[in-house]
């Protein structure tokens, strides 16, 4: 065939003694050299350039077709027939091309990779439609898109535990843990100025704390004070309360005790509440070595609120109580009552507690009066079989006492701890409405107060626009007053939502407590009649064993081995009898 009859006789009909004998690097050569004469050509030009390759034959320009294909320049598969047509179309021998039809898209599918075909082949949604998902799919292929092959799914490996430690919640995780511990009471100071000191230890997981484990010098005052200090740091929560005061008796072991361990379930309370162990004041209290002077310079820093104002003096806003209040909510109204009727019940429980730990002592002291008349009694008796129960009677009686005084310091330390902490929690929740009323006081007042400004306000307007300084500045008042009522209103709704949860919290761990102080009473009851008990039945086998002893008893026999028989008294006692009745 003649080079002159093809289109691409430059690389089909072209002899073969001519392409070997040229090397590869003329080949690139003679490739670019064609290139000016497709230019020359284009542009009908009658020169042609000197040629040293073999001639080309290439397409004249009234030869070329415009194609509508609705795919795009871009658009197309690389398969030999999608080219065989675009070959066809630049020549004018062909048609357009034709979108490919199912069959194409199924042949797409199939040959996928495996990995592909694993990942697609998966549970389908009976809602979706696979035909419009693969026609959008291949119509973004032939755009220059390409179907995203989805990554391969691997198989999936058992996961091995790297700890043995059970799983816990982002919020238990979150939350540090205290463990705080009083103790070491002792007396400081002189007449004038004693009090006592105790010991606060503080084992925690907090980062906030320098240490995991510190220890703090803190007495009484101490404690009033962080008391005080979060209740305004925090409206509306209920603040574990410390002990109340005692003006006789507080230097007693009992009372120390009692104080002491009051106080250490007050700082653990604290400590396990989400917001308060947060805040910087409790901090300051378990780690400051130089305490008092800390506190000084707070509160020459931050001076402490007072009580007509707290958390509402801080916006400006003025609390007032000249009317009573009425509450709206019932829920808030039936919480009300029932810790009224709950306090009255917890203050007559302790009383009774109080009265029957008054007759534990009066036993125990009645013991201890019995048990010198007994001692008395056996000092004076000169039969021993008499005197020696009586004695041992008398030390029974003692431990009787001991017994007797021990349980009536279980019983305040058990049960009585609970009913007075309960009570001083219920006056603590009363402390938190009390706050709730004065946020609500402090929103009537100052929507009150928005209500004059806007009423002058209104009243400048319809004076006209001779004072329009005086005018903006009310307008100015307004708006400050409008702002005000929006942070008050929202102070008091919080405050609810954060009282009921409070309510809630405080419910939970009444019954826990309530529950563990009841066991640890009756254990103590139990315990402390199994102990007398056992004191009588070792005194009662110690009266049988003298018993026994009485009767059985038989006086040592004296042996007499150089006498002859019937030569004793007896012998010559019993000889004579015998001649007498002879």
């Amino acid at each position: 065939m003649d080079l002159e009859e093809t289109p691409w006789a430059d690389s089909t009909a072209q002899p073969a003694s001519q392409t070997s004998d040229i090397p590869a690097s003329q080949e690139s050569t003679s490739t670019t050299k064609t290139k000016p004469s497709l230019t020359l050509s284009n542009s009908g030009s009658s020169t042609r350039a000197p040629r040293t390759t073999p001639r080309r034959v290439v397409a004249q320009p009234t030869r070329l077709e415009a194609v509508d294909d609705p795919l795009g320049p871009l658009g197309g598969s690389n398969t030999p027939s999608d080219s065989g047509n675009v070959a066809a179309a630049i020549i004018g021998e062909g048609t357009p091309p034709v979108p490919p039809l199912k069959e194409q898209q199924q042949q797409m599918r199939t040959t996928m990779q495996p990995q592909q075909i694993a990942v697609r082949s998966g549970p389908r949604d009976p809602h979706r439609i696979d035909d419009d998902d693969d026609e959008d799919e291949l119509l973004g292929h032939r755009r220059g898109l390409g179907s995203r092959a989805p990554p391969p799914v691997q198989a999936a490996s058992p996961t091995v535990a790297s700890s043995n430690a059970p799983s816990v919640s982002v919020e238990q995780a979150a939350k540090p843990s205290f463990y705080i511990t009083v103790g070491d009471p002792h007396k400081v100071g002189d007449l004038t100025s004693s009090h006592i000191v105790y010991s606060v230890r503080t084992k925690t997981t907090s980062k906030g704390y320098k240490e995991p484990e510190f220890e703090v010098k803190r007495r009484y005052r101490d404690f009033l004070w962080l008391y005080n200090t979060l209740h305004g740091n925090c409206p509306g929560v209920v603040v574990p309360p410390p002990p109340e005061k005692q003006a006789v008796g507080r230097f007693e072991s009992n009372f120390v005790e009692s104080r002491r361990q009051a106080l250490e379930r007050m700082l653990n309370k604290i400590s396990s509440h989400p917001m308060l162990q947060h805040d910087p004041d409790l901090k300051l209290f378990l780690e400051s070595e130089s305490f008092n002077v800390d506190i000084k310079h707070k509160e020459r820093r931050e001076p402490l609120p007072t009580e007509s104002k707290g958390v509402f003096g801080s916006l400006g806003i003025s609390v007032g109580s000249s009317s009573k209040f009425v509450e709206q909510d019932d829920w808030f109204h039936d919480r009300k009552i029932y810790l009224d009727a709950l306090e009255n019940q917890l203050k007559a429980l302790l009383k009774s507690l109080e009265t029957m730990v008054a007759q534990r002592k009066t036993m125990a002291e009645a013991a201890g009066d019995f048990s010198s008349a007994l001692h008395a009694l056996s000092t004076v008796e000169l039969s021993p079989s008499l005197s020696g129960p009586l004695d041992a009677l008398s030390e029974l009686q003692l431990t009787i006492r001991d017994v007797y005084d021990r349980q009536a310091q279980q019983d305040v330390l058990t049960f009585g701890i609970v009913l007075e902490e309960y009570i001083r929690l219920i006056g603590s929740v009363k402390q938190a409405f009390t706050q709730r009323q004065k946020a609500f006081y402090a929103w009537h007042s100052a929507e009150s107060d928005l209500q004059k400004r806007r009423s002058a306000h209104d009243k400048l307007l319809r004076q006209g626009k001779s004072q329009q300084d005086r005018l903006n500045q009310v307008g100015a008042e307004v708006a400050e007053a409008e702002r005000k009522v929006h942070h008050a209103r929202m102070l008091f709704e919080d405050m609810g939502k954060l009282m009921r949860s409070e309510l809630d919290r405080f419910e939970r761990e009444k019954v826990e407590d309530f529950k563990s102080g009841v066991e640890t009473f009756l254990e103590s009851a139990v315990e402390a009649q199994k102990e007398l008990i056992e004191k009588w039945e070792t005194f009662l086998m110690q009266l049988d064993a003298e018993d026994d002893e009485s009767v059985f008893y038989r006086p040592p026999v004296i042996q007499t081995s150089n006498k002859p028989a019937g030569d004793t008294a007896i012998d010559r006692a019993r000889a004579r009898m015998d001649d007498d009745s002879d």
